[in-house]
């Protein structure tokens, strides 16, 4: 996979150096290209923002230097255009699975109060959230994003249950996971899970799933299709204090 990266602050991206990412770029499983939207500046100072037309706060990223970036990359018109942004759709584990299923994607890292709309009217296919609040750039979502998709593609990760069963794979939250020792501090592991009876350990795995998700996120059930059992299960909880 091919992800460009459109950015004022390259140095944001070292942090891929390491984790299992590195080893994604190391295997050539995944290839990121980094480019520096300030050395197409309009002048000798680099800047590359201006005044909002119409007044107002902040400054805005002007259009020809990240055009001019864009226009750098080779075969732009093959490439998923991103503009990372608060006013983008919320991206969701569906999304993050579409998106690592691309061969190549770019992505643009606004900052201050935004680019140039456009920019995002001739060049933009869609605008990306990873949630409702702002941050000072676009470079803190790209991280999110490049390392949620990485985790889908073949080889990132050792075992591929690894995301196969992650939170949000199946609609409902990964439920909990314990590790050793056995008692710790008078709390013990559940018998269950120390029985050895496989079955029986997928079935706690799945209804502590469905209760994590009870508990915390009851809004994701809206979009599961539950079985008979699992609603039986619900109805149970739902009618006595389980916290």
């Amino acid at each position: 996979m091919n992800i460009n990266i459109i950015t004022l602050f390259p140095e944001i991206f070292d942090v891929f150096e390491t984790g299992v990412i590195s080893k994604a770029i190391k295997q050539k499983l995944l290839l990121l290209n980094i480019f520096d939207i300030r050395k197409n500046s309009i002048n000798k100072h680099f800047h590359v923002d201006s005044k909002p037309y119409g007044g107002g706060e902040g400054m805005v990223m002007m259009a020809e230097p990240i055009v001019k970036t864009l226009l750098e990359i080779k075969n732009l018109k093959k490439n998923s255009v991103i503009y990372l942004s608060p006013q983008g759709k919320k991206i969701d584990q569906k999304k993050v699975v579409d998106l690592s299923k691309l061969k190549n994607i770019t992505l643009i890292c606004g900052r201050y109060e935004g680019i140039d709309q456009r920019v995002i009217d001739k060049y933009v296919d869609e605008e990306l959230s990873i949630g409702d609040f702002v941050l000072s750039g676009g470079e803190y979502a790209a991280l999110c994003l490049i390392d949620a998709i990485s985790r889908h593609i073949p080889g990132t990760l050792g075992n591929k249950d690894s995301y196969m069963k992650d939170t949000f794979s199946n609609g409902l939250l990964k439920g909990s996971v314990y590790a050793k020792p056995e008692i710790f501090e008078e709390m013990s592991v559940p018998k269950v899970l120390l029985s050895g009876n496989h079955k029986e350990i997928e079935e706690w795995r799945a209804n502590n799933s469905l209760k994590q998700t009870f508990l915390r996120r009851p809004d994701l059930l809206n979009n599961v299709k539950l079985t008979k059992k699992q609603k039986k299960l619900l109805e149970e909880w739902a009618s006595k204090d389980i916290l």
